[in-house]
């Protein structure tokens, strides 16, 4: 193994360490993704509800970090805040300039884990059944309406 060189220590001060994997580091908001163990979208962070997967694997990694899109506002990621503080994980919001990542949450363990699924898919809209039925009288209605006029 080669020792540094005088060139190795300036280049290092000018530019920072050397970073494995930058361009999936910006992806996974600072982390490699061998280390994730599920991550959201930013359009999945925007919706109201909390995705359940996201408590569940904070049951089951408790010694994973939460990571936080910066890029998007508060109001939508402060529901996973909340939930990372009652499960005791840390938390860190990542604004990274430089790259738009389309993930929003990314909960991450300190070692490689290399999970093979760590996207969630996106919550079924359940119809219910009152909104069918009231469709449907609704279109009866403007039937009904149609043929009193013209008949």
């Amino acid at each position: 193994m080669s020792r540094p060189k005088v060139e190795d220590y300036l280049e290092q001060g000018i530019y920072g360490p050397k970073e494995i994997k930058p361009g999936e580091r910006k992806e996974f908001l600072g982390t490699l993704r061998e280390r994730v163990v599920i991550v959201l979208k930013k359009s999945q962070v925007f919706e109201a509800n909390v995705y359940p997967e996201i408590e569940q694997m904070m049951k089951r990694h408790s010694g994973a970090n939460l990571l936080l899109n910066g890029q998007m506002d508060y109001q939508y990621l402060g529901k996973y805040i909340k939930l990372a503080a009652v499960h005791n994980i840390p938390y860190k919001i990542v604004l990274n300039q430089d790259h738009d990542s389309e993930l929003g949450l990314v909960l991450a363990e300190k070692d490689a884990i290399n999970k093979e699924e760590i996207f969630i898919e996106k919550q079924k809209q359940v119809i219910p059944v009152k909104k069918e039925k009231s469709m449907k009288s609704d279109v009866k209605r403007w039937v009904k309406r149609i043929f009193n006029k013209h008949g």
